[in-house]
Order: C-alpha cells, then sequence, then structure tokens
C-alpha cells in the first residue's frame, strides 16, 4: 500500500535523525548514535496517509491537513513516540477503542476503498511529513469530533474547531508530565 508515496522533493528536514552520522575530524572518524531507530520512510507515510484518509475523509482540506498535523506534533513531542506509525498506533494494543486514533482499532478493514480520497491522503501526507504544509492547529496534540464531549477535554487548552473536530494542546500551566495518556 506504500505505492507512490515517497517523498516529491529530496529537501528533507532531518525531523528524526534515523541513522548514524559519521563525521570526519582531524582525520579521526566519529560516530554519532541515531536518535531513534532506522525509520522506514514509506511506511511512515503510509500510516499517515492512512490516518488522514480514516479519521479525516470527509473533512475540508484543512480538516484533513490538521489531523495529519497532529500526528507529526506528536511524533515530535517528547511525551509520544517518536515514530509516526508508533504514534498512530498508541493505545490499541490490548483493548478495541481505547487506541489515540479510532481507526486504528476499531476493528475495521483498514484497506481504503475510495480511490480518489486516497491519493489526495496520500499527497497530504507527503506534504505535512516534508514540512511542506502549514499547521492550521497551531501545535495541536489532541483531537475530538465535534459530536462527541470526551472525558479529557478539560485538560487541555482548547485551539481551533476545524471541519468536524476540535483541537487542543497542552494548557500552558501544567507541565507535560502532569497529563496521564
Amino acid at each position: 500500500m506504500a505505492d507512490n508515496i515517497e517523498p516529491d522533493t529530496d529537501k528533507s528536514k532531518d525531523r528524526k535523525p534515523a541513522l548514524a552520522v559519521v563525521l570526519t575530524l582531524a582525520g579521526y572518524l566519529v560516530a554519532a548514535a541515531p536518535a531513534v531507530a532506522e525509520i522506514d520512510v514509506g511506511y511512515e507515510l503510509e500510516c499517515l496517509a492512512l490516518t488522514i484518509y480514516f479519521e479525516a475523509r470527509g473533512e475540508p482540506d484543512e480538516g484533513k491537513r490538521a489531523v495529519g498535523h497532529v500526528v507529526m506534533n506528536r511524533a515530535s513531542h517528547p511525551q509520544f513516540p517518536q515514530k509516526v506509525c508508533e504514534v498512530v498506533q498508541q493505545g490499541g494494543e490490548r483493548f478495541r477503542f481505547r487506541c489515540q486514533f479510532t481507526w486504528w482499532c476499531d476493528g475495521q478493514s483498514d484497506q481504503p476503498t475510495e480511490l480518489r480520497a486516497w491519493e489526495e491522503s496520500k499527497t497530504l501526507a507527503r506534504q505535512i511529513y516534508w514540512d511542506a504544509s502549514r499547521d492550521p492547529t497551531a501545535g495541536a496534540l489532541w483531537y475530538h469530533a465535534d459530536y462527541v464531549r470526551p472525558r479529557w477535554r478539560g485538560r487541555f487548552a482548547r485551539g481551533a474547531k476545524i471541519g468536524r473536530h476540535v483541537f487542543y494542546r497542552l494548557a500552558e500551566n501544567r507541565s507535560p508530565k502532569s497529563y496521564a495518556q
């Protein structure tokens, strides 16, 4: 499923160093340890595109971008896993509907059926992953549909409502460690 979702450009920002960096200093080789294990960019893009597709397929483009940016904001935040797929799959290991992104643990097929929407999701995923898209959420780490009222929403600073989703950031007066996941 990861067909043709490689970056369209060579200008990749070093979001998460995946390989050891080898430096030549005064004739000596010095190896720096990687920050995270090797990253399969194709798999990461597929996870991001699937999240956009299943979580925001019916949303306007801004809403799709917002959902994608929440995933990337989490991958860049120390409270969450550093890999996109680990962010998406977090919490659904044991219980149905206990994951962070419902599509991952809802028991439904994870195979896109609407080709046009899937192609659009892959395009947006590439743009978001490679930092070619503005974050309409201003750094949100959470969201929910506007027709539900999850108990956790009061623990965070409410942000924008984009499409049918309401977005949230860390409250400025609380430390990240005070939030249970």
